[in-house]
């Protein structure tokens, strides 16, 4: 099957190519958001190809997937192809909604032409997208196999643009952990964090993939502290390293990280006293982290993703 969607999510994206198809991504001269080609960070396959705008009619794509609305129009301009009705379309919805939750409309609530794919759970419920067709197809992750050694009593964070997205991404939290251990915050715009939080942090800006995996492992604990966003990769990254993992119980985070994968939970008293005792145990770190390995990988792993999207797609297209 030929497929045309957009780079927006290098980690995600770098999932959904592992699976049998062939697929085009727009290439602008810039690379900017709706023209960014081929990752450079992430490992593709070679079944992935870039083009520029002008030749995507070319590729006769057999069905586009949507991340962003622009992008429905875009589709319109550079096939001459209406989404969900010259050419099947399906629309993934990485986001958790914003403005007036929870009765936030999505903006293609009503269409009866195309299919919003969530990625959580908690995602399908929130967004209220009316009478179009739903479903869920939760996150799937390469293995980038057991890794961890926690050889450093360091704090390891993901996270990117931390200081625009500030609550957000629970970066105003980082504080109530400096205490504990030194902090290493990966990810894009972090360089300004360190001054904006006031508290020593070090920043490791946009790494490779495979470089901030071995990153990750040499810490000995990871903390995912985002307030009201989807479901971080990154998070599934670090359990199926096996890296121990504690994490702020909001949004769909309970749901991946069930009792004995990780510390989870709304407190913050609690969280803070859970990094301080697998900072001085390694031990039981090494523990909270194969187990939390082995559920991402039941959960979480690549096949079962693929095998979802091959189901759905093979549906849309007919």
């Amino acid at each position: 099957m030929r497929v045309l969607l957009w780079h927006v999510h290098g980690a995600w994206t770098t999932a959904f190519v592992n699976g049998p198809h062939s697929y085009v991504v727009p290439v602008t001269a810039d690379r900017g958001p709706y023209g960014r080609g081929r990752a450079r960070t992430y490992p593709w396959p070679d079944s992935v190809r870039e083009l520029p705008p002008d030749q995507l009619a070319s590729a006769d794509p057999e069905v586009v997937i949507l991340q962003r609305p622009e992008e429905y129009d875009l589709v319109a301009q550079w096939l001459g192809r209406r989404p969900g009705r010259d050419i099947p379309a399906v629309y993934v919805e990485h986001n958790t909604p914003r403005g007036d939750v929870p009765d936030t409309r999505h903006p293609f609530a009503d269409q009866s032409d195309l299919t919003i794919v969530h990625v959580t759970h908690f995602n399908r419920l929130f967004w209220n997208c009316g009478s179009t067709p739903t479903t869920v197809i939760e996150h799937g992750i390469p293995d980038p196999g057991y890794r961890y050694t926690g050889e450093l009593a360091r704090q390891a964070v993901v996270v990117n643009e931390p200081v625009r997205r500030a609550r957000v991404t629970g970066a105003d939290l980082l504080p109530h952990f400096a205490p504990l251990a030194p902090l290493d915050v990966f990810g894009m715009g972090v360089t300004a964090l360190p001054e904006h939080l006031g508290v020593p942090v070090t920043v490791h800006e946009d790494l490779p993939q495979a470089a901030m995996h071995t990153a990750l492992a040499r810490r000995r604990v990871y903390l995912h502290l985002n307030r009201w966003t989807s479901l971080g990769l990154s998070l599934l990254e670090a359990m199926s390293l096996g890296v121990p993992v504690v994490v702020l119980g909001s949004t769909e985070a309970l749901e991946a990280v069930p009792p004995g994968a990780g510390i989870a939970s709304t407190r913050l008293e609690t969280l803070v006293e859970a990094a301080r005792r697998l900072l001085a145990d390694p031990a039981q770190a090494t523990t909270v982290g194969r187990a939390g390995r082995d559920w991402a990988q039941h959960r979480y792993g690549l096949k079962r993703f693929l095998d979802d999207w091959d189901a759905l797609l093979t549906e849309v297209v007919g």
